[in-house]
């Protein structure tokens, strides 16, 4: 909401047309996409990488959600009648990048690849759960039950993804 520029004490409403809130949903569910077509990509070198069997198996997990989480977004590109283009998601590519850059500089030391390996598996997951959040927020006003639905179901199997990443690294940190 916005200050009254005439009266700063008075709120204005926020309003946002159809036509807007549609092409922001669309816009930021084409950046996740494009995100999670390039983690998805990336994901079996990573697993390949790890040396703690729970830390490969829970990355193959998630490869399997984001793939799931992938088709689900087609579905609501097929609702909403819109086209899928290339989003900007240099955010998500630069863990990625950094997590192999990680597993290049402790090529040596599994246990040290396998932290640096749940420490962006965890960054990546966080972010993911957070977009799927504010774009269910955005679904309820888009006022379509399936659009809602799915994006919930999306924004829960990345919350759940993310904490059995915590899980696994905190059993990975105190293993003995």
């Amino acid at each position: 909401m916005e200050e009254n520029p005439k009266n700063p004490k008075e709120v204005k409403k926020i309003s946002f047309g159809p036509k807007k809130l549609k092409t922001f949903f669309v816009r930021h569910l084409d950046k996740i996409y494009a995100a999670k077509a390039h983690l998805v990509s990336h994901l079996p070198k990573i697993a390949n990488e790890t040396h703690f069997s729970d830390l490969r198996n829970a990355i193959l997990e998630t490869m399997d959600d984001v793939e799931k989480q992938m088709a689900r977004m087609e579905i609501i590109y097929n609702i909403l009648d819109a086209e899928r283009s290339e989003g900007n998601f240099s955010g998500l590519a630069g863990l990625v990048d950094d997590a192999f850059a990680d597993i290049t500089l402790h090529s040596a030391e599994p246990e040290l690849r396998d932290l640096s390996i749940a420490f962006y598996m965890q960054n990546i997951e966080s972010m993911e759960a957070s977009s799927f959040q504010v774009l269910q927020m955005a679904a309820v006003k888009l006022k379509n039950k399936q659009i809602k639905q799915l994006v919930k179901e999306n924004y829960d199997e990345a919350k759940a993804d993310r904490t059995l990443l915590l899980l696994i690294t905190a059993k990975y940190i105190t293993a003995k």
